[in-house]
């Protein structure tokens, strides 16, 4: 047995070696700036003058400022596309779910969105929906539009592109998630609900969807939260324009912090931004139900 406590400790050392130098990355760029920007959100933070505690005057002024409450809709507008990206993303996952050969060709090629770079990603689809570019040339050739339009400039469609974006980016990484979750599915149930006659969308609805809930749950979950704090392809594509159509909160605290920097009220509103993914959490949570496999 003093064997195996040695050993055990052994690997467990060895285990923290190998995490410390993350964890140490995580430390300074992550849990050390949000624990300063608790008590960051309660002053008047000065980079030149003295920084002055004002209590909750952040948080009042993020209520009555009509540009963070613009901020909250859009980003909580892009909510809608949580259930799309999920829906899509395990449909993909049904149909390359499978040994036909070459399969893996199209998992890559699905992938390949999720490891290219979003700025690049957002560079590319802004010549795509430019005036010029293939977006107006395939919608007017099929006469879905009689003009041109500047699909980014424009408020009405500005914030269903960049959605759109984020959809067309996220689906593979979400695929892949789904994927390995049919694949944890035992083939047991699937052969005997075709040995019972059972089609194939009634074995999707009866035996893989009531599996892959701890997989959907996540992945909404993870969703959910990259929906509100988007942030790259709107910087890049919009910048937040026109105006204030596609500003999102993550944008809005870049802005307050970087641009005019106003630090004491950008860290309020991420204070704010933070509860409000809490609560959505939360919700999450509750309306969540069990499912996968249960080994006993």
């Amino acid at each position: 047995m003093s064997i195996l406590k040695r050993l055990r400790k052994s690997e467990a050392l060895t285990a923290w070696m190998f995490l410390l130098p993350g964890l140490f990355l995580l430390c300074i760029f992550v849990f050390y700036p949000i624990i300063f920007s608790v008590p960051l959100a309660f002053t008047n933070y000065s980079v030149i003058d003295k920084t002055k505690f004002i209590g909750f005057d952040n948080f009042k002024r993020a209520f009555k400022d009509p540009d963070f409450i613009v901020a909250v809709i859009n980003s909580l507008k892009y909510i809608i596309i949580v259930p799309i990206i999920q829906v899509l993303s395990i449909f993909m996952a049904i149909l390359i779910n499978s040994n036909v050969k070459g399969i893996k060709i199209f998992r890559v090629t699905f992938y390949i969105p999720v490891v290219t770079s979003m700025v690049a990603v957002a560079i590319i689809w802004g010549w795509l929906f430019s005036p010029d570019g293939m977006v107006n040339y395939i919608f007017l050739s099929l006469g879905l539009i009689k003009s041109k339009i500047s699909w980014l400039s424009q408020s009405q469609t500005a914030l269903w592109c960049t959605m759109f974006v984020t959809l067309w980016k996220g689906l593979g990484y979400y695929m892949m998630i789904y994927l390995a979750g049919l694949q944890s599915v035992p083939k047991e149930l699937e052969e005997a609900a075709t040995v019972d006659g059972a089609t194939n969308f009634q074995k999707i609805r009866l035996i893989t969807m009531p599996l892959l809930k701890p997989y959907i749950f996540f992945c909404s979950l993870m969703s959910l939260m990259a929906a509100i704090r988007v942030f790259d392809e709107v910087f890049v594509l919009t910048n937040g324009g026109p105006g204030n159509a596609t500003l999102t909160t993550s944008l809005f605290i870049y802005n307050k912090g970087f641009i005019n920097f106003d630090f004491g009220y950008a860290a309020a509103v991420g204070l704010l931004v933070s509860i409000i993914i809490m609560i959505l959490s939360i919700i999450a949570f509750i309306f969540n139900k069990k499912g996968g496999v249960n080994p006993y």
